[in-house]
């Protein structure tokens, strides 16, 4: 017996099935134009940045602006202070750079302008750590380089340990703390490479990326959607069929 001499489907049975197909449908179809919406506030964005981590430096931000910062407004501009680093105060983040495996160098500048701000120095290897020449400036220097918003708690299910000098985040705030710093920036400053030299962290290795496979996904969703909306299609002309073979099953 083929499939179109079984008896037709009751009208529960379709209304419930219509049902489910029309709300997974809208469904799928939400999905995607949300992801449309992603994509254009993602491109939006990186538009933004590049603008912000191109821009001529500007001075970075002391204590009356802090409270205004973000990460949607102020991450990668770029900024320059000018000032001394306090000696004997780096803080070594564990760190994956185009250099390979190794550590962020994170030290405080004491700005001329009264405030402290974490600059992140740049990248140094395992071997160049052991080596421990990388200590900083004693003169006055300008940092140039991009505004980077703190990263607490940690990294990837690995929490920071002050207590035994274990980082693998830039958390400002925890930082800071363990090192007895007072009226210290709510941001880091990622070095450019102005401040290389032999011997010194290297600097200008932030990475500005964001991934941007919106386009898939919305892909994606809308096609799950022309498929569940033909297999619809696909059931009710074939119980069309059915009932029209059989109309005394109905």
């Amino acid at each position: 017996m083929s499939d179109t001499d079984r008896a037709p489907r009751g009208t529960v049975t379709l209304s419930v099935l219509a049902i489910l197909a029309i709300l997974g449908i809208a469904g799928l179809t939400a999905l995607g134009i949300w992801q449309v919406e992603r994509r254009a506030w993602k491109l939006d964005l990186i538009e933004r940045v590049d603008q912000r981590s191109h821009a001529a430096p500007a001075a970075a931000p002391g204590p009356a602006a802090w409270l205004a910062i973000s990460r949607t407004t102020d991450e990668y501009r770029r900024v320059t202070a000018s000032g001394t680093f306090v000696p004997g105060k780096d803080v070594m983040v564990q760190a994956v750079s185009d250099l390979g495996a190794g550590f962020w160098v994170l030290t405080p500048l004491r700005t001329d302008t009264g405030f402290t701000v974490l600059v992140n120095r740049g990248f140094v290897s395992p071997d160049e750590r052991k080596a421990g020449a990388f200590a900083p400036p004693a003169s006055s220097v300008t940092v140039t380089g991009l505004l980077r918003i703190s990263e607490p708690k940690g990294g990837f299910l690995r929490n920071n340990d002050p207590a035994a000098g274990r980082w693998f985040s830039r958390d400002v705030a925890a930082i800071a703390e363990s090192q007895n710093l007072a009226v210290v920036a709510p941001y880091f400053i990622d070095a450019d490479k102005s401040l290389d030299a032999p011997g010194q962290p290297h600097g200008g290795l932030t990475v500005v990326s964001f991934p941007n496979n919106h386009a898939v996904y919305a892909l994606t969703w809308f096609g799950l959607a022309l498929m569940l909306a033909a297999g619809a299609v696909h059931v009710g002309r074939h119980e069309w069929k059915i009932r029209k073979k059989s109309p005394s099953r109905v």
